[in-house]
């Protein structure tokens, strides 16, 4: 087995717009995006902000399987602006698409996601270099995201 270790870097919690986007039924299955209008970061890494600028477009697969597509901006304590970029999973069960068609998803879903950042500013360059993991909440009464995000050393 090869060696590594998980860095928890930073915390986060997002809002979303209620309600949501929903496109419907498409090809790929049910499209729904998500816009973001703020959030909090809180880490021995990263403090800051979520922009409201951000938004996940998700699609639920016939299977039950939701698949995130994510573009956000962060804004540290101290000005520095980072794009985040990420997708994900997150598993609404077997009859995920039946209920989500009938507006009845589940309260939480549990999301895993493979993060990337990208920056320009000095002092978080090493964000550029990492490649992160996001284990991740979401309570879809209240639409609200929290993630705790991890560096893949």
């Amino acid at each position: 087995m090869l060696e590594y270790k998980l860095e928890h870097i930073f915390s986060y919690t997002a809002t979303l717009k209620n309600p949501p986007e929903v496109i419907g039924a498409v090809p790929e299955g049910i499209r729904v995006n998500f816009s973001v209008t703020g959030g909090e970061i809180t880490g021995p890494n990263l403090r800051g902000k979520v922009r409201p600028v951000a938004g996940d477009w998700f699609t639920v697969r016939t299977d039950g399987i939701g698949v995130l597509d994510v573009r956000d901006t962060f804004e540290s304590h101290d000005g520095a602006l980072i794009e985040a970029n990420y997708f994900g999973v997150a598993d609404l069960g077997e009859d995920g698409y039946q209920k989500f068609l009938r507006q009845t998803p589940p309260r939480t879903l549990k999301i895993r996601t493979a993060p990337r950042y990208r920056t320009s500013h000095p002092g978080y360059l090493w964000l550029n270099r990492v490649q992160c993991v996001g284990i991740g909440e979401v309570d879809m009464e209240r639409l609200e995201a929290c993630y705790d995000v991890y560096a893949l050393r």
